[in-house]
């Protein structure tokens, strides 16, 4: 092989290694956020409908995250979520991954602000980091 041919076969693979730089380079992100402080259940075992009052609920669990009007009271609302992010960026493509779940409390009051009942969802456990495909 002469002279020409190995000038030909270094460019080949300097442009080889060139391409392979450029298109394989990527940045992986992962990513977490908590809205609110996570809070415990298990104080809920102490709520007494008919008997607890807003202000017991309060000191027990805090401010609210919202206080919704009802017309016949009010509804304290307490919410904690949990997201978690994944990314992949290349070149010419991006692809992500997104989830978030939340636990929430609302906890009923009527006119009166005794507390008449609550609901619980605790999902903010399941949030996970995944693919993005």
């Amino acid at each position: 092989m002469g002279k020409g041919g190995v000038q030909l076969d270094r460019l080949r693979e300097s442009l080889l290694i060139l391409l392979l730089v450029v298109f394989l380079q990527s940045c992986v992100m992962l990513a977490k956020n908590k809205d609110y402080y996570p809070f415990d259940t298990s104080q809920l075992d102490t709520l007494i409908p008919g008997k607890t009052t807003a202000a017991e609920v309060t000191e027990m669990l805090g401010a609210p995250s919202s206080i919704v009007k009802l017309s016949n009271g009010n509804a304290y609302i307490y919410r904690h979520s949990l997201t978690k992010g994944t990314g992949l960026w290349l070149v010419l493509v991006t692809f992500g991954n997104y989830d978030k779940h939340k636990d929430q409390i609302v906890i009923f009051f009527d006119k009166n602000d005794v507390m008449t009942h609550y609901g619980v969802t605790r999902d903010a456990h399941k949030a996970a980091y995944g693919l993005p495909f």
